[in-house]
């Protein structure tokens, strides 16, 4: 009897952009592709940052490069990647969160938070793809999303909107790219310690919302990401698309 094998997670001989890989989730799922053999180009605005993490994962025998580029700069985004070899994977963790209640949003920090959260990733990963397709290549782009791009929360509206737009926008290119091979995934996490999120675990009143929403009793880390990088990016997924893979220690459960 021959034996079926499990499909490798390794990614040796594939290109990977990481937006947001100055710090946080990011940073963590650039050092996931590099452990499996991918080449990462960090993508951020902060070009210090980037190069300290570069030079950490090629001190630890991975493949890097830096890209400082403000994504929400659409113009600027599509020419910087027209300069470069097309990738095969994209991880787009870049995001920023614009917290009050509904009722206090000011069109300032809704314009700040779509234009990152929603429309850079829109645009970042259509011209991903868009490389992908001329160049006849399969691919695996993945958006991190959030749990909120499944529920509500509180004082969360415009988070939760920009984060539920890039699940929707997931479904129609993994049904319009899917002929080409090109798979469409998102990563919706919990929360995670990193720095953006350190003035929410600080309110006490916020800490225990999150204590009693979490069914397997402790917030996230930027390890619990990295698996879920690596699966969705590799041939361990490779009819995986459309969907959300939610890392949220049971959140959404009820």
């Amino acid at each position: 009897m021959t034996l079926p094998r499990t499909p490798s997670f390794r990614l040796d001989d594939r290109r990977a952009l990481v937006a947001g890989a100055s710090s946080g989730i990011g940073a963590a799922a650039a050092v996931a592709l590099g452990e499996q053999g991918a080449h990462v180009t960090l993508c951020a605005r902060r070009d210090t940052e980037l190069a300290a993490l570069a030079a950490g994962m090629t001190a630890a025998g991975m493949s890097a490069d830096i890209l400082p580029l403000d994504i929400t700069d659409v113009t600027a985004t599509e020419a910087a990647l027209a300069r470069l070899p097309a990738f095969d994977i994209l991880v787009n963790s870049a995001g920023t969160a614009r917290h009050s209640p509904a009722t206090e949003t000011t069109p300032h920090d809704f314009d700040a938070a779509t234009a990152l959260n929603f429309r850079a990733a829109y645009f970042l990963t259509r011209s991903v793809a868009a490389r992908l397709i001329a160049e006849g290549r399969p691919g695996s782009l993945i958006n991190i999303t959030s749990q909120m791009a499944h529920v509500g929360g509180i004082d969360r509206a415009v988070y939760s909107a920009t984060k539920h737009a890039v699940e929707g926008m997931t479904k129609s290119m993994a049904i319009e790219w899917g002929p080409h091979g090109i798979r469409v995934n998102t990563i919706a996490p919990t929360f995670i310690r990193t720095a953006l999120t350190a003035a929410t675990f600080a309110n006490p009143e916020r800490a225990a919302w999150i204590a009693s929403k979490i069914k397997l009793n402790r917030v996230g880390e930027v390890e619990d990401i990295m698996g879920a990088v690596a699966f969705l990016a590799s041939d361990a997924a490779a009819l995986i698309t459309g969907t959300s893979l939610i890392v949220d220690g049971g959140w959404t459960a009820d």
